[in-house]
């Protein structure tokens, strides 16, 4: 009677725990059919978390943000049959802000990274980029190759959190490296001579020395790396990313990334629009 007893209880506690088990698998697991596309859809917004790089994404006089990035995020909210929103995030919180579902997706010229990609999943890539480096005149007169920034008694400014301060301390471990929010207080910085040259993803080094020829100059005639972007969501979500992946593959096949690149990166016809 006792070993009943015993095989009873026993049942008891293993029915339970499996129970909880399951409640607890239940609870974690994404809902079926409620991904960030399902979401968006039923929403009706696409809420795009960026930041300002130019010519990525810019204010325009009215306020409004216009380049690259917004067009590919507006296009993209378009076809998907709902608005985008757009969530200007500092770089180095972006990721963050991602996961804890500040918004739905990262459209902001991120290069796919493998130390990225550990807590985010990246989309194929609609487009490359590379890292150039813009220099002060004066303090940097003679400089014609990436050894002669790697040295202790330079000064470089980078965005934090950027490919472009990985990109430093990868070619130039030796130089000083001093992180900024925003590039436009990294090239504030170099304007007042306090730093040696900004690195940063082209076309923005390049823009900077025709706009300040006085001061500024290309010392390297290329970039001197190249990286994918691509579109970030959180992790798990396979089926928001198998549809990302194809409209990459349709607008590329269209020609549409080319042209929108070409306008924003190529031309500056769309200056006027800034204040």
């Amino acid at each position: 009677m006792k070993r009943n007893h015993l095989w009873i209880a026993i049942t008891v506690i293993t029915v339970f725990a499996l129970f909880a088990a399951r409640e607890t698998i239940a609870q974690t697991a994404p809902a079926a059919g409620e991904g960030m596309l399902e979401q968006v859809m039923k929403r009706g917004v696409l809420r795009v978390g960026m930041s300002t790089f130019v010519p990525w994404a810019m204010q325009d006089k009215a306020g409004n943000f216009v380049g690259f990035e917004i067009d590919v995020a507006n296009r993209l909210a378009q076809e998907m049959g709902v608005k985008a929103e757009f969530i200007p995030t500092k770089w180095s919180g972006i990721i963050p802000a991602l996961l804890t579902g500040k918004f739905d997706i990262i459209i902001g010229g991120m290069g796919i990274r493998p130390e990225r990609n550990l807590k985010v999943n990246f989309s194929i890539p609609y487009d490359h980029t590379g890292m150039s480096i813009v220099a002060h005149k004066k303090l940097a007169a003679g400089f014609r190759k990436l050894g002669d920034f790697n040295n202790a008694n330079v000064s470089i400014a980078v965005r934090t959190g950027t490919t472009a301060a990985a990109a430093a301390k990868q070619w130039m471990p030796k130089a000083k490296l001093r992180l900024f929010d925003d590039e436009s207080q990294a090239i504030q910085e170099l304007l007042l001579g306090r730093v040696h040259a900004v690195i940063a993803s082209a076309p923005l080094p390049a823009f900077q020395a025709i706009a300040n020829p006085g001061k500024l100059f290309l010392p390297l005639k290329e970039d001197f790396t190249r990286e994918p972007i691509g579109f970030a969501i959180r992790k798990g979500d396979f089926d928001s990313l198998n549809f990302l992946d194809n409209w990459i593959r349709v607008v590329e096949a269209e020609g549409w990334l080319k042209e929108r690149k070409h306008h924003w990166f190529e031309t500056k016809e769309w200056e006027r629009l800034l204040k």
